[in-house]
């Protein structure tokens, strides 16, 4: 389009004294200084006008240059900087949004310690590392939790470490790190032992945790639900969490077997179920068919490994004749006895489950004997 800039408008913009009548011409100016047609002496300017602009004393006509220039790819970098570093009112636009400010001229201003631009920088999408370590490095609680809570954010793990370890009293922060898009297994791992229960059950269903880390998870969980559920909202939650867990990629042959070998028949029959696509009391049935068909059939439905047929088997067949007895520690000496049956008949385990059965063993004893 053509410009509509003209001389007329800057002896106006210089003689006027009328606020408003400033600020209508920022708004006018927002549009003009992209505008394609604008030859090079309309474009210079355009950006004149504007640094003239960025200078008025009404605090009306600078908030509405940033807001009209926020967007505005031809906005002069010396004036977004100087618009960047005006009061609250002016800068916000510009932080959140002007793709003219580079990470060095970010981090300056995020090392001001100002919280509003702080805050605002984090959420701008796609925030560079090295703004992000500034923000992490400088801004509080609310700052990194929004910084945390941007998913478009590029943070380092050097820098998630740093807010877990500034924040780890934070329920938010911490929250707002495992519910992140991604974790890298290390944050993951040093979250677990810092975070609630229902987030720690966020970490395995959707990022990588370790097979053992993952194993005790679940077991934590199952030993609340058992104790403070109903039957039917316990198999509802476990279930819920199964299916994410499936979706997610998180469901894997270890944990479901390690789950199996430490007496949770109820984990291992929804993870058959839900990997196998069919109802929950189909997979309890055929889990349970007393003939050699059933379990199979259903195993092999479910793409579990072949070669761990046999520990399956033999689990399933040992929690079948062990019965719990009633007394103390009733339920660590009923998984003493499974492993230990388990252990015996299982010698082609791989090494990794077999020294977790082991240890997991050893703590159960332990246990058992107070």
């Amino acid at each position: 389009m053509p410009s509509s800039l003209s001389q007329a408008d800057v002896d106006r913009l210089l003689q006027e004294k009328s606020a408003a009548v400033r600020a209508e011409l920022a708004g006018k100016l927002g549009i003009e200084i992209d505008n394609p047609e604008l030859n090079q002496n309309e474009a210079a300017l355009a950006q004149d006008i504007v640094r003239i602009m960025a200078k008025d004393v009404e605090e009306s006509v600078r908030v509405a240059l940033a807001q009209n220039l926020r967007t505005a790819e031809h906005l002069p970098h010396d004036v977004a900087i100087k618009l960047a570093n005006d009061i609250e009112s002016v800068a916000l636009p510009i932080l959140e949004s002007s793709q003219v400010l580079t990470d060095d001229d970010l981090v300056n201003i995020v090392r001001k310690g100002i919280p509003s631009k702080q805050e605002i920088v984090a959420g701008r999408v796609n925030v560079s590392e090295k703004v992000a370590d500034a923000l992490v490095d400088k801004g509080g609680e609310k700052v990194v939790a929004k910084l945390m809570d941007n998913a478009t954010a590029n943070i380092s793990e050097k820098s998630l470490s740093k807010a877990v370890e500034r924040f780890e009293k934070s329920d938010v922060v911490k929250e707002k790190i495992v519910k992140r898009p991604t974790l890298p297994p290390a944050i993951t791992e040093r979250l677990v032992t810092l975070v609630a229960d229902n987030m720690r059950e966020y970490l395995v269903s959707h990022h990588q945790v370790s097979p053992s880390i993952a194993a005790d998870i679940v077991m934590q969980s199952r030993e609340r639900a058992v104790v403070g559920l109903t039957g039917k909202s316990t198999i509802e939650e476990l279930e819920k969490m199964i299916v994410q867990m499936s979706k997610n990629g998180r469901l894997t042959p270890s944990l479901i077997i390690r789950a199996l070998c430490m007496g949770d028949i109820t984990f291992f029959e929804i993870s058959i179920a839900v990997l196998a696509n069919i109802p929950l009391i189909n997979a309890r049935i055929l889990v349970h068919d007393a003939g050699q068909l059933g379990l199979k059939s259903l195993y092999e439905r479910a793409g579990l490994p072949a070669d761990l047929l046999f520990v399956v088997r033999a689990a399933v067949d040992v929690l079948n004749e062990i019965s719990m007895d009633g007394g103390a520690n009733d339920r660590e000496r009923y998984r003493a006895r499974a492993i230990e049956r388990i252990l015996t008949k299982c010698e082609n385990m791989d090494g990794e489950n077999v020294d977790y059965l082991l240890r997991k063993l050893g703590d159960i004893l332990d246990i058992s004997k107070r």
